[in-house]
């Protein structure tokens, strides 16, 4: 028996086990953003509104927008102070603007529902996402942000639940259990400690 279990039981599997155990001792913030820029995505950390909107300002800037998509009224309210306009209506060649459900810890993805998408599919929308998230959003697993999600709008649960997992839309990266998605997004963060 114990031959087997040598034989089975690579350092490899001994190494996972370990990196596991160390990800589990972290804070979900600390999960969140190790899993996030792994997947290619761009943080700001804000500490105040002000920070918000001076690093939303440096992002428009850094890729010479002048234009954005804004469809929530209080983040709308971020970008009065900015020189850009706004649309309220969805164009695929204009940068987003948007709030999200949950930060998933356990992969770093951003979890979005039917109040910021509306009807449309991630897919269809722009490949430059601005997202403005809190800590208090922060889950650990998949099925934490849908039991969030269930216990926050009781009786009215928003449809159209989808995640952005992948911030590289020009990734050529073929995972066979993520075939045929394309939500591949470039996306920026905007992270307020709200705790």
């Amino acid at each position: 028996m114990s031959f087997f279990k040598k034989l089975f039981n690579s350092p490899k599997d001994k190494e996972t086990k370990e990196q596991n155990l160390d990800l589990e001792s972290l804070p979900l913030d600390q999960i969140f953003v190790r899993n996030f820029i792994k997947n290619n995505g761009k943080f700001l950390y804000c500490t105040t509104l002000e920070e918000v909107t001076e690093n939303l300002a440096k992002i428009i800037q850094e890729n010479s927008w002048d234009t954005l998509i804004c469809n929530d009224s209080d983040l709308f309210k971020l970008t009065k102070t900015l020189t850009l306009k706004t649309k309220d209506t969805f164009d695929n060649a204009l940068p987003f603007f948007t709030s999200c459900e949950h930060l998933i810890a356990e992969n770093g993805s951003i979890l979005f529902s039917s109040n910021q998408l509306k009807e449309c599919k991630i897919s269809e929308l722009s490949d430059n996402f601005i997202v403005y998230a809190t800590t208090s959003q922060f889950v650990k697993t998949n099925g934490d942000s849908l039991t969030g999600i269930k216990t926050r709008y009781l009786g009215n649960i928003p449809s159209n639940i989808s995640a952005i997992k992948n911030y590289n839309p020009n990734s050529k990266e073929i995972d066979f259990m993520n075939y045929g998605n394309t939500n591949a997004k470039n996306l920026y963060l905007l992270l307020f400690e709200d705790l």
